[in-house]
């Protein structure tokens, strides 16, 4: 593992140089990371379709389309997010210059993710690139394909010391977080992310943890109630339900339980046909131990659609489960695939109290065309984000920061949020050297007089 800590040293010396600190530097990198993505583009199809059964359509609006935007963004806006920010003076500093500088943090280390193995190890890079920082990358070793093709491609568009990329599985990231980075960026799972945070402290290296949770999902029955369950099929569903936001679970009073499984049941004939497992739209799960995880939570479960499954192929139907025991298995662990189970409530109140004695998710969704429902649900719960009356959508919004609470993570991301993040905020005031008289108040001695001017300052700042 002794090419590990070499790799790391070296990216060091490179950010030691200081070649990222200027913003045409930076551009110039995530210009090629744009170009790498156009270039390679259906390599990167045959990885993901070979690793996840991803379609080139479904591959490119969940993993390309948002993360090109980005980068145009940060291309755009860094020669702006990089300048010194003035801020406002004291009466005590009014002849001073009082600015923030945005510095690089230095070497960041960012490990991906195998559910969304390209925009989970790039969309974190750009944002290290932007700020001006070198980068380790470590992909997901599960989507073996993906990573392995990252692995080859990006020395070939971006600088091999500054950005290198490390396979391997848990001993390989094991000896990663050996090394003392500047910032570490996980997603992944609440057990690993100890894992990653307590490696980090030995080197009091702060980090962002991408985590997951039990997303929740409330139907009021005032809703529109096609629209919602038509929204709730695809945002459950998509990635055969490997999707950190994703729906975990629904919320519903008793009588719209039925209505539910019946639209959700119609709307799945309408995205994947009789057999989804002959629809190109429909993934597989990414391995075997998955496959027999998820197996595991129908256990012992009423199944109200789906639940066939073929483990040569990694394949589990969409599966909706009804009546189901909020302490059962599949009520105890993120899902992380397609498994919808419903869970009935007396009322609105009842669902709040459900979703505030569990862990606090990554995000959490409601259907109501009652305005004061959505208010009622935001304001009495907690969660990474929400989305009212869709499911998933805010996390494309590029002036929203991404991140969990609690269990389901700590730190956020995305656009300037990433900038932000990989950027140490350094306070810096530039005082002149000339006279002293205006400091006078400040030295010892102290007396009466000096005392009243102090409270006269402090009581104009009021």
């Amino acid at each position: 593992m002794e090419h590990i800590k070499k790799t790391v040293d070296r990216a060091r010396a490179a950010f030691n140089t200081g070649k990222t600190r200027p913003v045409a530097f930076r551009i110039n990198q995530l210009k090629a990371v744009k170009r790498m993505m156009e270039e390679r583009e259906h390599e990167l199809f045959a990885a993901l379709k070979k690793d996840l059964h991803r379609s080139d359509y479904t591959s490119y609006a969940l993993e390309m389309a948002h993360l090109l935007l980005e980068i145009d963004q940060m291309v755009e806006k860094v020669p702006e997010w990089a300048a010194p920010e003035h801020v406002p003076k004291t009466p005590a500093t009014h002849a001073d210059e009082t600015y923030i500088v945005y510095e690089p943090l230095g070497v960041v280390l960012v490990i991906g993710a195998w559910n969304y193995p390209i925009i989970l190890a790039l969309q974190p890079m750009i944002g290290a690139i932007v700020a001006g920082n070198a980068c380790v990358i470590k992909p997901s070793e599960i989507s073996e394909h993906t990573g392995r093709l990252l692995a080859e491609i990006i020395p070939h568009y971006l600088d091999k010391e500054l950005y290198p990329v490390i396979t391997g599985g848990v001993p390989e990231t094991t000896e990663l977080l050996k090394q003392r980075f500047d910032h570490i960026l996980y997603t992944g799972n609440s057990a690993v992310g100890r894992i990653v945070m307590e490696a980090a402290a030995k080197h009091l290296t702060p980090v962002t943890l991408e985590l997951g949770g039990k997303s929740p999902c409330y139907i009021d029955k005032d809703c529109d109630l096609e629209v919602a369950c038509r929204r709730l099929t695809w945002g459950k569903f998509v990635n055969a339900g490997q999707t950190c936001i994703a729906p975990d679970y629904v919320l519903c009073e008793p009588s719209l339980q039925h209505k539910i499984v019946e639209l959700v049941k119609k709307t799945l004939k309408e995205f994947y046909g009789e057999d989804p497992k002959k629809s190109s739209d429909y993934e597989r799960i990414v391995s075997k131990r998955h496959f027999k995880r998820l197996m595991g939570l129908l256990e012992g479960q009423k199944i109200a659609i789906g639940g066939q499954a073929d483990e040569s192929e990694n394949y589990i139907a969409p599966t909706v489960l009804v009546d189901v025991n909020p302490n059962s298995k599949v009520m105890q662990e993120e899902i992380f695939g397609p498994i919808m189970p419903i869970i009935t409530v007396k009322n609105l109140e009842e669902a709040i109290h459900f979703i505030n004695e569990r862990e606090k998710p990554l995000a959490l969704y409601v259907f109501a065309k009652d305005k004061k429902i959505i208010e009622k649900m935001i304001c009495e719960t907690t969660s990474g984000g929400v989305t009212a009356n869709d499911v998933i959508m805010h996390v494309t919004v590029d002036g929203f920061p991404f991140g969990g609470v609690g269990e389901s993570g700590m730190g956020h991301y995305h656009g300037r949020y990433s900038f932000d993040t990989f950027s140490h905020h350094r306070a810096c005031l530039v005082r002149p050297l000339g006279s002293d008289a205006a400091n006078a108040t400040r030295y010892p001695p102290a007396n009466q007089k000096k005392f009243d001017f102090m409270r006269s300052l402090a009581a104009a700042k009021k």
